[in-house]
């Protein structure tokens, strides 16, 4: 069970926050907008039925019309959103953390659907689904040699829970047919949790989700167990997900009474969410993880922790995202996503970066980031004219564009290559290490036993290029194979160990010489 403290939360249960710009989870079936109540609303069907009937070439009117709402929102703000029905179910799956389905992890290996895992406990283990099989048939229909894509198998494999799948299986040569009773799912958000010394802890949070306080709690509370008395908390990538999961995980690091949020907006308005006492790691000494795709819920955590004074935010300046959005069911079970009020941090700053109308640019200003060299050394100027706060202890921070981290790490570009760029980019790693894990996969006990006993030898990295140019069309470029070995070698490296032990696996490997990890492991060394 999560432990008391967060009790206080429950009547905000239903303020479900999503990742793509945090909203609140409820359902308002009565906002609904007739015909004979806009004249303007008439005006676009009018002009839509106009197009339909007149226009040189066919329309699809559905399609023209909802990207006409579409268009319409984005006017508005870039976090405001129209979701189709048939969208949203899915959505919502990320939101609850899990979904109806087998359990398995796949990847499409030469036109054929390959289990790189299966989930323990799951319906495909219990009907005797093994990692390292490959499914030929689902309900009857061949997929093998056919050019599928993966929402299609999906689509194939998903579903209620206690309905069934029938599947065929390659194993090896031979050939077994399965029914599996489908069951829920687990979307697990922590996908890393371990100690990277004998002090220091490490979480890594991909979203946020309803069961992400609950899957935090318990990573740490194990890692106190193993002697974790530091801990460098991962949330770069995390583009946000729940409120409440914000919320509760950054209370575990605040004494009782901190403000750690407050939102407000024309029609919403309420008290600060407030600390309270007996977090987990109220006394551990904490480094939190940002980068420029660090966003909304990641941005609460670490703005709450800063202003707090609780912890160092180590990397580069989040993505500035401070909106929040209110679902509207339509009539048609479509989604209104609507940006209905701002978030604040405790000092009272308001993180949103600006927005001009560019929407695309709007959502891919990385390209401007890395182009004015921003991701290499960190840009003063960028609040020149922003507005100044103060933490608890009067250090001071900025508002607008997002959290700047209190120590700046630039992106690791040392020893990449155009070369390498096109393996990371081709399924080269995935597919080979795929292979290579064959009638391998008990060789290792955990991750710790294959970190400590496997190294990729010279002889694999030769196999490894030539498998990537004669199976995925990337050409061997023998100068960048020398500028990149050792990137090419602890990639593949943390790709097997992802087939082996998943996410887990691959960020026990990739820590060991990560840029922002080590930052932090040197930070933490005196503390």
């Amino acid at each position: 069970m999560l432990k008391s403290k967060n009790t206080f939360l429950l009547p905000f249960l239903l303020l479900t926050f999503m990742s793509a710009g945090i909203f609140i989870g409820r359902i308002i079936s009565s906002n609904t907008i007739t015909t004979n109540e806009s004249g303007n609303f008439s005006k676009m069907q009018e002009v839509i039925g106009i197009l339909d009937q007149e226009y040189v070439d066919s329309i699809q009117r559905d399609e023209l019309f909802e990207k006409t709402i579409s268009d319409m929102l984005h006017e508005l703000d870039p976090h405001s959103n129209y979701i189709r029905a048939e969208d949203l179910k899915s959505a919502n799956e990320v939101i609850q953390g899990k979904f109806g389905g087998v359990g398995i992890r796949f990847s499409i290996i030469r036109d054929t659907l390959c289990v790189t895992n299966v989930v323990p406990g799951s319906p495909s283990e219990r009907a005797g689904v093994h990692a390292g099989d490959r499914i030929i048939k689902i309900d009857q229909k061949t997929i093998a040699g056919k050019k599928i894509e993966t929402k299609d198998i999906m689509g194939m494999l998903k579903g209620d829970e206690n309905t069934s799948v029938n599947v065929v299986l390659l194993r090896g040569k031979k050939q077994f047919s399965k029914k599996i009773i489908r069951g829920i799912i687990p979307i697990e958000s922590i996908v890393c949790a371990i100690m990277l010394d004998k002090e220091t802890g490490y979480i890594r949070l991909d979203q946020f989700s309803v069961s992400s306080s609950y899957e935090f709690h318990e990573a740490a509370r194990k890692l106190k167990e193993k002697g974790m008395k530091k801990l460098i908390f991962d949330l770069r990538e995390n583009g946000g997900g729940v409120l409440n999961g914000a919320v509760q995980i950054a209370d575990e690091f605040l004494p009782a009474g901190a403000k750690i949020v407050e939102i407000r907006g024309k029609k919403m308005k309420g008290p600060p969410f407030m600390a309270t006492a007996g977090g987990l790691l109220e006394k551990t000494v904490a480094v939190v993880l940002i980068n420029e795709n660090s966003a909304s819920a990641s941005e609460i955590v670490a703005g709450a922790l800063q202003d707090n004074d609780r912890a160092t935010i180590i990397g580069r300046r989040s993505f500035g995202k401070g909106l929040v959005q209110q679902d509207f069911m339509l009539r048609d079970s479509s989604n209104l996503r609507l940006t209905i009020a701002r978030y604040y941090t405790p000092s009272g700053r308001c993180i949103q970066k600006d927005f001009d109308g560019n929407y695309d640019k709007y959502y891919h200003d990385q390209f401007d980031r890395q182009s004015n060299g921003e991701l290499f050394a960190p840009d003063s100027t960028i609040f020149k004219n922003a507005k100044k706060y103060r933490t608890v202890h009067n250090r001071i921070v900025y508002g607008g564009g997002g959290i700047m981290p209190d120590l700046f790490v630039a992106v690791d570009t040392s020893n990449s290559s155009y070369y390498y760029v096109d393996l990371r980019y081709s399924p080269a790693f995935q597919n080979f290490a795929f292979d290579f894990v064959t009638n391998k996969r008990s060789n290792w006990k955990n991750e710790q036993d294959f970190l400590k006993r496997f190294e990729v030898s010279a002889e694999l990295m030769e196999r490894f290029v030539t498998y990537a140019e004669d199976n995925n069309d990337v050409p061997r470029i023998d100068k960048d194979y020398k500028t990149s070995y050792e990137l090419i070698r602890r990639s593949l490296k943390a790709e097997i160990a992802r087939q082996l032990f998943l996410e887990q696996g691959y960020f026990s490997v990739t820590t060991k010489y990560d840029t922002d990890v080590q930052k932090a492991l040197k930070f933490l060394k005196g503390k």
